[in-house]
């Protein structure tokens, strides 16, 4: 592999395996305040100490992503230069501001929530709790800003000597792109935290173990999954889908597996894309519904990939095809189980239902897995541009750094994020063998 695919693969890797960490916490961050509002205002210890366990497992995320997050950034300058130099005076902003207004908030009262208990009013540490949720999710605001910015570039002027200035950072944080990703991305960590949440609780009510917790897990995490996986189909994701049809028409074509230019264009439920052929192998389609959820005209025109020149098509059109159909997929799976669970809630029959249970149990590995695939489709399908239309990924990377030194990086980072995650596991799971242990009242 040359020097540029290497560069590629490593930031695919660190950010990967970085954001299996932010996505609980921003998620976890929400349903942390959820329990301590019904604690405080109900007066049951058992949400409190629902809250205790899960601001563990909330600390140990965090901290992890810490770890990850920063040698991630460190590689825009040791892997990226030329992106930096050309965008620095742009995203440095936002990532500036991430770093000062978001990370420092949320560590402090992280702190706070952790280890003031006893010295705050209930009514001070529910607040504690509240900012510790707004600072993970201001933080991901201004990272989504970055990231919208480079699909869809706002607010910015181009000097003569091809520099990008930020001429309005109001039109960066207003960005169009933003206004659908942020909460799109948003309620997907929801769904994550309240899978896994749904998921532990699960595993101790099939184990007969800290029952009271249990269900408050349960019921916590089936309800939020509920609520976050149907906004995350609609009208989130409906209106990212806008997104990538106003801006970018040739990643949706790639998308969807569109080759031909279409009229009443069906979405494709299941198929392989043959880009060589131009054709999808297999197909199960059903007619007229892309066009319908693009354009809102059940015969509306549909530009397939041949409307475009090849050199602006998505580098990797099959993984970019896949990756978004396990997105789709997995979404419709959540809603389904997500709404089965909540019926049987409803009819006051879950915590006896033993089938559900064992699916929420074992479902928490895939809201990772959506995500992951998520992140994939956006960012193979802004390829072949690092900024879209104003820079490519090719002429982006650091063009002293060799392949050799890179591969030398990635082999270390693969090793030591090993060692991390074989640690992480580790806590996790000893917080989950000890359970949620009712304390003495911390205000008598």
């Amino acid at each position: 592999m040359d020097a540029l695919t290497l560069h590629r693969l490593h930031f695919a890797f660190t950010i990967v395996f970085h954001y299996l960490f932010p996505q609980l916490t921003m998620g976890l961050g929400l349903l942390l305040v959820v329990l301590k509002t019904v604690g405080l205002r109900a007066g049951k210890e058992a949400y409190n100490d629902s809250a205790r366990f899960w601001s563990r497992i909330f600390a140990i995320n965090f901290a992890v992503g810490v770890v990850t997050g920063v040698p991630m950034e460190f590689q825009f300058g040791t892997n990226w230069s030329r992106f930096s130099e050309a965008s620095g005076g742009v995203i440095g902003q936002t990532l500036g501001l991430e770093g000062v207004f978001s990370f420092f908030l949320e560590s402090t009262f992280l702190g706070i929530f952790l280890f003031a208990e006893k010295k705050l009013s209930p009514m001070m540490h529910w607040l504690s709790a509240f900012f510790v949720f707004f600072g993970s999710w201001l933080s991901g605001l201004f990272i989504l800003a970055t990231n919208a910015w480079m699909q869809h570039p706002v607010g910015y002027s181009l000097s003569s000597s091809g520099q990008i200035r930020l001429e309005s950072l109001t039109a960066v944080l207003s960005n169009p792109w933003l206004l659908w990703q942020y909460p799109h991305n948003m309620t997907a960590a929801v769904v994550t935290a309240s899978f896994l949440m749904a998921s532990v609780g699960s595993f101790y009510l099939l184990s007969g173990k800290h029952l009271d917790q249990a269900r408050i897990f349960v019921k916590t995490g089936v309800i939020a999954c509920a609520i976050a996986s149907f906004v995350m189909l609609f009208p989130t994701g409906d209106g990212q889908g806008e997104n990538v049809t106003k801006y970018q028409p040739a990643t949706l074509a790639a998308m969807e597996g569109l080759f031909h230019t279409e009229t009443g264009a069906g979405i494709v439920v299941m198929g392989q894309p043959d880009p060589e052929k131009l054709r999808l192998d297999n197909p199960l389609v059903v007619p007229n519904v892309l066009s319908f959820l693009t354009y809102k005209r059940w015969n509306a025109e549909v530009k397939g990939l041949d409307s475009f020149p090849q050199e602006i098509w998505p580098d990797n059109v099959s993984l970019l095809y896949y990756s978004y159909h396990i997105m789709v997929g997995l979404g419709t799976i959540f809603v389904a189980i997500a709404f089965m669970a909540l019926l049987y809630l409803i009819l006051g029959r879950l915590y006896e239902k033993r089938i559900l249970l064992w699916a929420l149990m074992l479902s928490f590995p895939f809201p990772y897995i959506a995500t992951t695939a998520g992140w994939i489709t956006a960012e193979t399908g802004r390829q072949p541009w690092l900024i879209y239309g104003i820079l490519k990924t090719k002429d982006g990377s650091s063009p002293h750094v060799t392949a050799g030194n890179t591969l030398f990086t990635l082999l270390g980072f693969m090793g030591l994020y090993t060692v991390l995650a074989m640690l992480f596991l580790l806590l996790v799971y000893r917080v989950i063998e000890r359970g949620p242990i009712p304390v003495e009242h911390p205000h008598g």
